[in-house]
């Protein structure tokens, strides 16, 4: 993508590119790896894949019936049509229940998706009572897009809960009576599904306890975090993701292409086509370029009302949390804070990183959700529901934590996420050295162009399968701090954080103008430099701050990473001045970065083997 296009220009390009993200959002992945030990802070041992010739949990495909159904439903005191599919295994009836699986689309998408569909049959394959339904917004479903409220697209999912009760029935009479039921109006039911179907789950368990189970797959835990991430301090507005935010935007309003006969209550008269007015508003500001205080806070208090970040305390359903290392939309960061609050409160929560995330990464032998038995991560779901649906006391729901290793067999595994374990620090030479003492003085510079200078990513390509340009930062917009050549592997994983403090005089001018525009902006990254110079950002991810005042010191928690630097590789930590997936600054602000022994900047990494250094 050329660095000189508008930014308009590029916001038309992606239209095209957008609609295909309409399709299932990468829920079928292929298949493989096998648990490893529980060990704290350890990666599990070598373990071998599953025996392609092993019975499957579910060798011999129960047969089903599907049923279209139709509910009309209040939710966010409206009236929505939710467009169903009922998966009733044969032999399923009143004297023989069974428990429920209830799953809904990514956004975009509807209920007869690929991913969504097969969420349907494969739990009907193995006994579960399946409700699949297009979320509101999408498919043949009514109302207007709420970016997964909880007293709207939640109180929806409720109301599906009431028929699987059975104390309510379909548009067309259709009751359920063949549900397991937990006591008078208690249906035993789970939910699954991926992003857009991934926060709904939070959002229906936080007002309906009647959910057992929970196995929400990439979502989010704050979707102000999510679409204008600070890495620096979540009180001030962060920086505009733009691309991955105007590609979701256009989906939604480009819903007339995608269905073409849309209900009524899909159509926005105050200036919005298809999402509720308060979701426009927000897209419109962050779009702007312009944050003034007032405006700025009602975006962010919106933007908390629909995210799990605001309703986590009242979840009490069980949750096995599970997102993507290859994910610049959600972060690793997302579901670490989901996981986090969740355990705090004593909620039974378990937490997967797997490879692929809305950004690619497929790997052979990762979820498949037409054929969860195949995968480390389907049988961990297959548990889960075992566990918490069946009632099974048996069943082994695994480890806390468990991560993805690429190119090694198996997950790796631990009772808890690990901890910052090294410190390293910034010298004025450009060295990442491992001890204080070793840190030279000096000052360093950059300057920022008024057009983007570095590149992590084409926001959209990896979902949709489009060629991206290598990340590159440009001479002179960026400092890089390198450590020396590895002496033996090192393995991340986690979120690494970075102390900083720089001098911007021309920001110090305008930061309190009232408009956190003015505020610097920078995008901090770790790279893997290999023996012949090659650099690699670790899976394409970027931290992006706006410094609440460049007269302090700052924090910058990193984008969670799972990574292995090779031996003779170094590490370099990176502070850009732009990237081309984000919004920068306004006006041009030359930074400064001071190294001394007594006051320097650090990094610290969260490492399970090995040592930088």
């Amino acid at each position: 993508m050329s660095r000189a296009v508008p930014r308009s220009r590029k916001v038309l390009a992606l239209v095209a590119g957008a609609a295909a993200l309409a399709g299932p959002l990468a829920l079928a992945a292929p298949a493989t790896g096998a648990e490893g030990s529980a060990t704290p802070y350890t990666a599990a041992p070598n373990t071998p894949a599953p025996d392609p010739a092993a019975p499957d949990p579910a060798p011999n495909p129960a047969p089903y019936t599907v049923t279209p159904l139709r509910f009309t439903v209040e939710a966010g005191g409206r009236s929505c049509a939710v467009d169903a599919d009922l998966y009733r295994p044969a032999g399923v009836d009143a004297a023989h229940p069974a428990p429920a699986v209830l799953a809904t689309n990514g956004f975009g998408g509807g209920k007869s998706d690929d991913s969504t569909a097969a969420i349907g049959r494969a739990f009907a394959e193995r006994g579960y009572v399946g409700l699949v339904y297009s979320g509101l917004g999408f498919g043949k479903s009514g109302c207007l897009i709420s970016l997964d409220a909880p007293e709207t697209d939640g109180r929806a999912a409720a109301r599906l809960v009431d028929f699987l009760a059975g104390t309510r029935s379909a548009d067309d009479g259709t009751r359920a009576d063949f549900v397991t039921r937990d006591g008078e109006g208690d249906p035993r039911v789970g939910m699954i599904g991926g992003s857009y179907g991934g926060a709904v789950q939070l959002a229906a368990a936080s007002v309906d306890p009647r959910v057992d189970a929970l196995v929400p797959l990439i979502t989010w835990n704050d979707l102000a975090y999510s679409l204008a991430p600070n890495a620096a301090d979540r009180a001030t507005p962060g920086v505009f993701k733009w691309q991955w935010a105007n590609g979701f935007y256009l989906i939604g309003e480009g819903q007339p292409l995608l269905s073409p006969s849309l209900d009524p209550s899909r159509i926005n008269s105050l200036g919005c086509l298809h999402f509720v007015t308060d979701a426009c508003d927000t897209i419109r500001l962050l779009n702007s370029g312009r944050y003034p205080a007032a405006a700025t806070e009602r975006m962010l208090a919106y933007a908390r009302s629909v995210s799990p970040v605001s309703y986590l305390d009242r979840v009490t359903a069980p949750t096995l949390v599970v997102q993507g290392q290859s994910d610049s939309l959600f972060t690793l960061n997302e579901a670490r804070a989901t996981y986090d609050r969740l355990r705090e409160r004593g909620v039974d929560t378990r937490m997967i990183w797997q490879s692929w995330g809305h950004s690619g990464g497929q790997k052979a032998g990762e979820l498949d959700l037409g054929d969860p038995g195949a995968s480390y991560v389907g049988q961990r779901v297959l548990a889960w529901f075992d566990r918490y649906l069946r009632k099974n006391p048996a069943a082994d729901t695994g480890p806390a934590f468990a991560w993805y290793r690429e190119g090694r067999s198996g997950y790796g595994t631990a009772d808890r996420v690990p901890a910052l374990s090294q410190r390293l620090f910034l010298s004025g030479d450009g060295k990442l050295v491992d001890d204080r003492a070793k840190v030279a003085r000096g000052s360093r510079s950059y300057v920022n162009w008024l057009v983007p200078t570095s590149h992590s990513e084409s926001s959209l390509a990896g979902t949709i399968g489009l060629p991206d340009p290598r990340p590159y930062d440009t001479p002179g917009t960026y400092l890089g701090w390198t450590s020396a050549p590895l002496t033996g592997p090192v393995d991340l994983v986690g979120a690494p954080s970075a102390t900083l403090r720089v001098v911007s005089p021309a920001t110090e001018r305008v930061q309190d103008s009232g408009d956190a525009a003015d505020r610097l902006v920078l995008f901090a990254k770790l790279y893997d430099v290999a023996p012949d110079g090659t650099r690699t950002l670790v899976n394409r991810l970027v931290a992006p701050v706006r410094v609440p005042d460049v007269t302090r010191p700052f924090t910058v928690e990193l984008p969670g990473i799972v990574h292995r630097y090779e031996t003779g590789h170094r590490l370099e930590f990176v502070v850009a001045a732009s990237d081309t997936a984000y919004s920068g600054n306004r006006g041009v602000k030359p930074v400064t970065v001071v190294s001394a022994p007594e006051s320097t900047g650090t990094l610290s990494l969260p490492l399970v083997e090995g040592r930088v250094g």
